[in-house]
């Protein structure tokens, strides 16, 4: 089955599409660093470096052909409460409306879009959902977390999850049972350079020390460096909190010179998403490959949503 990625970044949706069934044909994102991260994943698609709403969806059609399944994740930043007060970018909210010329030409069978929660707050929502149900989509709206999905990360987030001429799913169910931990995703110790923790920066000791005051000082957690909820800490045995495009967690270890500090690694944030160890988040810094990971969609979740929406759509596959 064949699928289409709108505001495709590094191709997290597309690994989750992959692991579904699905071979993405092509994906499209302005960013090019993301886009060539995108092409490495999957060098099978056609890539086109533009703005979703710019493309000629009827040419596109022409050039990749009929697809089963089309996904999106539209900008989100503006819809984000982590925006705050900040002024916000209404055109950037309106790209989710660029997915509607796309599923009139194509009318893809399966069609999900992925976003933050806070997206049903929006003024343009109401007009998202008509505009699918009008093209003929039957809608359903799931607010998920990826940590029940067997991915070790709560990341929560709306999907939009439309099946073409019939009604769409109530639930999803997960394909995987338990909540990895934070445990599951570090690296062997002393694979990355660490600092005495006594080195940092007066801000950085003074939250690790509220840690201590609850955790103790002879055991591992992560410090989080975001947050208005004052839990400057996390123990290792839940699940990463969410991603974000910057790097905000730090292991802290005790050791027999004192307590050692390090950053959560590409390859550690890689496996909070759930991708495969081989998935390629770019060529460029270490913050920029953090950027792709931290603006993708838990592999593990799409990878369910498609999995259940191919079986309604084909029961005999499901047998």
């Amino acid at each position: 089955m064949r699928a289409l990625d709108l505001f495709c970044g590094g191709g997290l949706s597309s690994a989750g599409a992959h692991a579904a069934g699905f071979t993405t044909v092509a994906g499209i994102d302005f960013n090019q660093h993301a886009l060539s991260a995108f092409a490495v994943n999957n060098p099978q698609a056609r890539t086109y470096c533009a703005r979703v709403e710019e493309i000629d969806t009827v040419a596109l059609h022409e050039e990749i052909g009929p697809i089963d399944a089309l996904i999106a994740s539209p900008a989100c930043t503006d819809h984000s409460r982590a925006k705050g007060s900040r002024p916000r970018d209404l055109v950037n909210m309106e790209t989710a409306l660029a997915v509607l010329p796309y599923a009139r030409t194509m009318l893809p069978p399966i069609l999900v879009i992925e976003n933050v929660r806070e997206m049903r707050n929006w003024r343009g929502y109401p007009e998202l959902l008509q505009g699918l149900r009008d093209i003929g989509y039957g809608v359903s709206e799931h607010v998920l977390d990826a940590s029940d999905y067997g991915v070790p990360q709560t990341r929560t987030r709306l999907f939009i999850v439309c099946l073409l001429g019939r009604p769409a799913p109530l639930s999803i169910p997960a394909l995987r049972t338990g909540r990895p931990t934070v445990y599951s995703i570090l690296e062997p110790k002393g694979k990355w350079k660490t600092r005495r923790l006594a080195d940092k920066a007066e801000a950085t000791r003074n939250r690790v020390e509220k840690a201590f005051e609850v955790l103790g000082r002879d055991t591992s957690f992560l410090t989080v460096f975001y947050g208005s909820d004052g839990l400057g800490y996390l123990e290792l045995s839940k699940p990463l909190r969410t991603i974000t495009t910057l790097g905000r967690f730090a292991l802290v270890e005790p050791g027999p010179d004192g307590h050692t500090i390090r950053m959560l690694q590409v390859p550690e944030l890689k496996r909070a998403m759930g991708v495969p160890e081989n998935f390629h988040a770019g060529s460029g810094s270490v913050r920029e490959q953090i950027r792709v990971i931290g603006n993708g969609v838990c592999a593990p979740v799409m990878e369910a949503i498609l999995t259940h929406c191919r079986e309604l759509i084909t029961p005999a596959l499901a047998a």
